[in-house]
């Protein structure tokens, strides 16, 4: 999958894994981490979301990555805001109060940048790879997060063969097989969505959302 395809979604406004409110997991699980306010959130491959103001609102810094300039302009648009603007080895970043996107790949970010990142919600990015992506992520951007940081996974779980996705199927076995070299990672929630909810996908049997919680462990 390459960027062309997200490039051309956003183009054609086909973005149903946008949502028109903060994600209902994010403002339940959350506040059970126990994340200091003021710490610095990563939101990977952030799009516009709504996830990313609740999260400002709540009195977190956050830093979002995103691919598509339209996504880009649309959030400051849409949140009459204007971002300061510079550009670094990283992208083009864009900075309003205390919500920053870079416009730029994810893949390009290094330690020194995500080190500063004390926490991590991931609602639709590790959906939206495939496979091999998904271990390249999951090896080397989430490996460049600090230890001790804390936060949400949101993973779907169907019949990948019903739906080629994306999003696609991260079954629990394969979130464990991701992260568990380097991460704690605990169950907190798991719901079938289903048919004719919105955020059912596709036309497949069964359908759950499923919620993780994220710690990095330090190795001895």
């Amino acid at each position: 999958m390459h960027a062309d395809f997200w490039h051309q979604r956003w183009q054609e406004n086909r973005i149903g894994f946008h949502q028109a409110a903060p994600t209902s997991w994010l403002l339940k699980h959350w506040p059970t981490l126990g994340i200091a306010k003021g710490a610095r959130v990563f939101v990977p491959l952030c799009g516009k979301s709504l996830d990313m103001v609740w999260l400002a609102a709540q009195g977190f810094d956050v830093l979002g990555v995103e691919l598509s300039p339209l996504a880009v302009q649309q959030f400051f648009a849409e949140h009459a805001l204007q971002p300061q603007i510079e550009t670094t080895r990283y992208g083009v970043h864009h900075r309003a109060g205390n919500i920053e996107i870079i416009l730029g790949d994810a893949f390009g970010l290094d330690a020194e940048l995500l080190g500063g990142c004390s926490a991590v919600f991931d609602r639709a990015a590790l959906v939206a790879l495939p496979p091999p992506m998904r271990r390249r992520y999951a090896h080397e951007l989430y490996a460049k997060l600090p230890h001790g940081c804390r936060g949400l996974l949101v993973a779907l779980d169907y019949p990948q063969a019903e739906f080629a996705g994306p999003p696609h199927a991260v079954p629990d076995a394969e979130v464990h097989a991701l992260f568990d070299a380097d991460w704690q990672v605990q169950l907190a929630d798991r719901r079938t969505v289903p048919r004719g909810n919105p955020d059912h996908v596709g036309n497949v049997s069964q359908l759950d959302t499923v919620i993780y919680k994220l710690q990095k462990q330090k190795h001895s």
